[in-house]
């Protein structure tokens, strides 16, 4: 079910150094979101922190170079991601500010981000990983 999204025939332009990039443009926006909202739509800047720091917390953790120095494989990250988009989708519903302008924002994140699901080499970095091992085994 994870990979279904990620299995879309569509050309795979973004490397694991885009994405890493563009995880961490997207834990900014969450943060800016976080703070707009404070004030006045407190349940929708919870929303934005539980995102931002869940992509946070895998993003540190993602081995990006293929060089197995991070214990989480770039394409579980692929997986992670596609929870990510759910969550983003399903918090106006969840919280309750499913009428609010900053809702379509929530909903516009989680398009956004099975796009770049979609569009990302999720095995670009295995080819390394799996010489690493040969060379361990040798």
């Amino acid at each position: 079910m994870l990979g279904l999204i990620r299995q879309l025939p569509v050309p795979k332009p973004i490397t694991p150094k885009t994405h890493k990039l563009l995880d961490y443009l997207t834990i900014g926006a969450f943060g800016v979101i976080a703070g707009l909202c404070w004030g006045s739509k407190r349940r929708a800047s919870i929303a934005a922190i539980a995102n931002g720091a869940f992509i946070l917390s895998y993003t540190l953790l993602t081995d990006y170079d293929g060089d197995g120095r991070r214990p989480v494989s770039f394409s579980t990250h692929g997986d992670l991601d596609v929870i990510q988009a759910g969550m983003a989708a399903i918090a106006p519903e969840l919280l309750a500010f499913r009428d609010s302008g900053i809702a379509h924002v929530f909903r516009g994140q989680a398009l956004n981000e099975s796009a770049v699901i979609a569009m990302t080499d999720f095995d670009a970095n295995e080819v390394k990983a799996g010489r690493r091992w040969f060379r361990r085994a040798a």
